[in-house]
């Protein structure tokens, strides 16, 4: 099985403030996400993070990703540094990566685009960064924690009618989390 996610921001205390996530404070926060991850994946999984894994002040990544299942990609984010992109555990790192699944073109990127590869054939661009704020266009998934129950998502479950993500008021922000 494949699945996404991104902006888990494990270890960083500015995302209970922006983006408002339900935790007093950082370790029930850390735990939450650790325990979701793990019951959604297997270890022969392979999961997508599409940026912004960590805050490095807190923690070691390749300590946080050994805790985590699956066979891990990094899409990199523009809160991940040096630590978390060299760290031990992501079987890839890159900026973007277009692959298919069940004959689906991805185009993984952690920013979302206004136009992609192959948008006019039905490619699908999957991306983080924004937290559940942007509204949503045709073939277009914030794959984000906070716009996906706190979880890694599959591409089936993306792909459900009415399974888009949360959307808000426009004069909201996008946070730079």
């Amino acid at each position: 099985m494949i699945y996404f996610t991104s902006d888990t921001h494990f270890g960083d205390p500015r995302v209970l403030r922006i983006d408002r996530r339900p935790f007093q404070n950082m370790a029930p926060h850390d735990d939450a996400l650790i325990r979701n991850w793990n019951a959604a994946v297997a270890d022969d999984d392979e999961v997508w993070h599409l940026g912004d894994f960590m805050l490095t002040r807190s923690g070691d990544p390749s300590e946080m990703l050994k805790k985590l299942n699956g066979r891990k990609h990094l899409i990199i984010g523009n809160n991940d540094g040096e630590a978390t992109i060299s760290a031990t555990g992501w079987e890839t790192v890159q900026h973007y990566r277009e692959l298919v699944l069940d004959g689906h073109l991805l185009i993984l990127c952690h920013y979302p685009f206004r136009t992609w590869n192959k948008m006019g054939k039905k490619s699908i661009n999957l991306h983080g960064h924004s937290h559940g704020r942007l509204k949503t266009m045709p073939r277009q998934f914030d794959v984000g924690v906070d716009a996906r129950d706190l979880k890694p998502v599959t591409l089936d479950q993306l792909l459900v009618p009415g399974r888009r993500a949360a959307v808000t008021s426009p004069d909201e922000p996008a946070s730079d989390v």
